[in-house]
């Protein structure tokens, strides 16, 4: 899905080609690395045995190595806890009911995923907006990346961070009331809500670990309640936020296999994408099912190495639910090894009750991609033919259609948002690529591009754009209402946008965060983030690019997360919070 810096895809390469290789039985096997903490894998690479292969690495790349490995970064662990930091929150007051009261609560704010806050939920107007002011700041110890959206409910923040650990805040404050330290980084949405059979426990948070772990906690102390594992592979992850309903919670699985398979010496590719449902209250698994069929060996590459097919479809997107039809719908990931199946680069619609499959639309066909293969590095492990990685990564937006019936909105790489009837089985109702009236500001791979996610409210729907700037649609027809070109020459704007009566949030590469007017595209409030702040809990922290992690509104407030180092953007530890002065 994402594109490595390439020293970090040769190391990963090399890296897979020895560990867990037969011919080198003294190398500890990726399962044995992936349990190493980040500070013992930055060793290895800086000073140690890795040494000589990582001499070309930045010392960014190298700290990113021991992040993407161990699942942490290095110097997170105990100081990332609660009881370390300043700024308790004083008591912890009974949890009040999540359904009730203003909140955004998962990634999109409803089951729908349209990422769309009513006036009254929102607790703020167009005319109050260019009025928000800093009220506080978040630190993450040791962080290199915001990855974790906010969730808001009940008066509280919920957030997961890179460095392993969740957190639940006071939204007003920013005091902290407890943190829980997980196996791995956590850049999922938080999803809380009520929950029986568990003693002691009215409310639980639900959310997804980068070991592709699944975790339950008492929303009021942070006890763990259940963690459950996904799946076994060791490039398996949870990115999108698991999606909660009836007692079941639905769980997206990715994976990182992308950035290892042209290696010569490894056997490509076995990681397949997944949704899960789980018993809420134990965890228990009540089906899962895979994006592909299972992997079968294929051919020997010239080393000799068993290969192995289909693979991929990486479920990268919080699952959106659709109880009228019993179903729910996800974007899939390409494909890593040839021919790529039909239910790759695709929207699926899975029975809630079972998982089935009940329908698919395939947007790109063929698209089998691995990180390292570009020119002079393709390898032949790598696809005889190179896909363009055109993964749909943003959950669909299902609402009602003006005029009656409803659609199902998605976004795509090379710039389309394809509209569907979701009560036809996915017959499209209308296509519009995103046309530009100027040359984008970014110079990207996929184009204008459409990644993370947009937000629809009544009349239209707005996606943030890979290539920069921020577009509305109308929804009835799809046309192109207006098109916002925001930052400068390199600037992006992919993270997904959120949206109220009258506005549209949009996070950029650069780190600042914008509010745009919905009816025109036009400049409302602007902060820059990508500087150093003064936290509420003590902790040294600085802004940086706005990726993937859209902006939340709730309660009268804004809360963004700033700093997006997975890749090359500038990397960042703060969450922030907003609110009119």
């Amino acid at each position: 899905m994402r594109v490595a810096p390439l020293g970090i895809v040769l190391l990963m390469s090399f890296m897979r080609g020895c560990h867990g290789n037969p011919a080198v039985p003294r190398a500890p096997t990726p399962a044995v690395i992936r349990q190493l903490p980040p500070e013992r894998i930055y060793a290895a690479l800086a000073t140690g045995t890795m040494r000589a292969q990582a001499s070309d690495l930045s010392e960014h790349d190298k700290r990113m190595m021991a992040t993407f490995l161990s699942a942490r970064p290095p110097g997170s662990d105990r100081a990332g806890d609660a009881a370390a930091m300043r700024h308790r929150c004083p008591r912890n007051p009974a949890l009040q009911d999540p359904a009730a009261g203003a909140q955004w609560n998962g990634w999109g704010a409803g089951p729908g995923n349209a990422r769309f806050q009513s006036a009254a939920a929102a607790g703020l107007t167009p005319a109050q907006v260019p009025r928000l002011h800093l009220k506080w700041a978040f630190g993450y110890p040791g962080g290199l990346s915001a990855l974790g959206q906010p969730a808001v409910v009940s008066g509280r923040v919920f957030v997961g961070s890179d460095i392993g650990y969740v957190y639940a805040l006071d939204a007003h404050s920013g005091c902290v009331y407890w943190s829980f330290e997980a196996h791995g980084s956590v850049r999922t949405a938080v999803s809380v809500g009520a929950v029986s059979g568990i003693p002691g426990t009215r409310y639980a948070a639900y959310f997804g670990d980068a070991h592709a772990n699944a975790y339950a906690l008492d929303a009021q102390s942070g006890k763990l309640l259940w963690m459950q594992q996904i799946d076994p592979n060791f490039t398996a992850r949870i990115t999108g936020a698991p999606s909660l309903r009836d007692g079941r919670l639905y769980v997206p699985l990715s994976s990182s296999e992308e950035f290892a398979g042209a290696s010569l010496d490894y056997g490509c590719c076995t990681s397949r994408g997944a949704v899960a449902a789980l018993d809420a209250a134990t965890g228990a698994v009540l089906w899962k099912k895979y994006v592909v069929d299972p992997p079968r060996p294929t051919r020997r590459n010239s080393r000799g190495v068993q290969q192995y097919a289909p693979s991929g479809g990486s479920v990268w997107d919080s699952p959106t639910l659709d109880p009228v039809r019993g179903v729910l719908y996800v974007g899939t990931g390409d494909a890593q090894s040839l021919p790529a199946p039909s239910t790759t680069d695709a929207v699926l619609a899975m029975q809630l009750d079972t998982g089935q499959v009940r329908w698919s639309l395939q947007t790109r066909a063929a698209d089998a991609w691995l990180g390292g293969c570009q020119g002079s590095a393709h390898s032949d492990n790598c696809p005889q033919v190179l896909g363009p990685d055109w993964d749909i990564g943003n959950s669909p937006i299902l609402l009602p259609r003006p005029g009656g019936g409803r659609l199902l909105l998605v976004g795509t790489k090379d710039a389309r948002v394809i509209a569907l009837d979701p009560d036809r089985t996915g017959a499209v109702l209308w296509t519009t690529h995103v046309r530009r009236t100027a040359p984008p500001t970014f110079a990207a791979d996929y184009g204008p591009g459409i990644l993370w996610g947009g937000a629809a409210d009544g009349e239209r729907v707005y996606y943030g754009l890979r290539a920069g700037g921020v577009v509305a649609l109308e929804l009835a027809s799809g046309r192109q209402v207006w098109l916002s070109g925001l930052g400068g020459a390199g600037t992006s704007n992919e993270a997904a946008v959120s949206a109220m009566p009258g506005v549209v949030f949009a996070g950029g590469s650069d780190g600042t965060v914008r509010a745009l007017a919905s009816a025109d595209g036009r400049v409302l409030w602007t902060f820059a983030t990508a500087r150093a702040f003064k936290t509420v809990n003590g902790v040294s922290a600085h802004g940086g690019a706005i990726g993937a992690a859209g902006p939340v509104v709730a309660g009268g407030m804004l809360f963004v997360g700033s700093g997006y180092g997975v890749t090359s953007e500038a990397p960042g530890n703060v969450l922030l919070a907003f609110a009119v002065r």
